[in-house]
């Protein structure tokens, strides 16, 4: 059965830092653009960062831009998301995809269970 497991949440004070993983499971993620999307309290999902197959390209939502990286080890099957400088509005249900990058929407129709970030003031 193929999935995806994201896993690194959990709670830290504004300001700090979280490092997210995303490793699939029967499922191969090296061979396509990659990505993060987040679910606020009462929001819908949003696209977060996007990395290309290659690690060539990257991008962001501005609301992340400059405190938040995203990379990949295709070796190891998996996409990280490094968070720093993080705020209460972080405050959200994080999930991994494959992206289509030109409208920064998910692929799959799938999702994983995601990993809470929750960002106290």
């Amino acid at each position: 059965q193929e999935h995806v497991v994201e896993s690194g949440g959990g709670l830290v004070q504004a300001g700090g830092s979280l490092r997210l993983s995303c490793t699939g499971s029967g499922r191969t993620l090296s061979s396509q653009p990659m990505g993060w999307f987040r679910q606020g309290p009462g929001k819908e999902r949003q696209f977060v960062a996007a990395i290309s197959w290659s690690s060539g390209s990257t991008v962001y939502a501005d609301s992340v831009k400059g405190r938040f990286t995203i990379s990949r080890d295709n070796a190891k099957n998996t996409v990280y998301l490094q968070m720093n400088s993080l705020k209460p509005e972080d405050t959200a249900i994080y999930y991994c995809n494959a992206v289509f990058v030109p409208v920064r929407r998910p692929v799959w129709d799938y999702w994983g269970q995601g990993t809470q970030v929750t960002v106290s003031s």
